[in-house]
């Protein structure tokens, strides 16, 4: 049986919260350059989503590292500025013949996963994790939408659900 997948890039823009609360809160996106075609369309879906929802262009920060694997090192380092309420990680990684695909995957998801638990502020997963390219092309603006737009979605309602816990 197939497996049928949706587009969750359509969200309903009225139940995020209103634009001049998100206009002022401050984001990073850290995007991989492995991959570019893919990790910049990505970055491009997060980048307009955010704007589109009230963000201002001045308050977005777009950092790059060399691949998926750095985006922990990054990731961190922009939580202990203590500058971001929320910080978007893109990277793509394509499965190949060796157990690299295991270990990159692995480590990038484990390394989000311990700063997400120390709850300085949100980290976003928009990672993808494909077995070809024309899969990742397909999450990154194809059929099924654009998982950076998801992960701009997800940073604007992490801040705003959890913002009264704060108090």
């Amino acid at each position: 049986m197939a497996t049928k997948y949706q587009n969750l890039s359509k969200y309903d823009k009225d139940l995020m919260p209103k634009k001049e609360l998100v206009e002022q809160k401050r984001f990073a996106i850290v995007v991989a350059d492995w991959n570019s075609n893919v990790t910049f369309a990505l970055l491009d879906g997060a980048f307009e989503a955010l704007c589109e929802n009230g963000a201002r262009e001045e308050m977005v920060d777009v950092f790059h590292v060399p691949g998926t694997f750095e985006l922990t090192y990054a990731a961190a380092k922009l939580q202990k500025q203590q500058i971001y309420d929320a910080i978007i990680v893109i990277g793509c990684v394509i499965q190949g013949d060796t157990p690299h695909f295991d270990y990159v995957c692995q480590g990038v998801t484990s390394g989000i996963s311990l700063l997400n638990a120390e709850a300085i502020s949100p980290v976003i997963f928009s990672v993808l994790t494909t077995n070809t390219m024309e899969q990742a092309l397909e999450r990154a603006g194809g059929s099924l939408g654009n998982k950076g737009v998801e992960g701009a979605v997800t940073a604007i309602k992490m801040i705003f659900n959890f913002a009264d816990l704060e108090k």
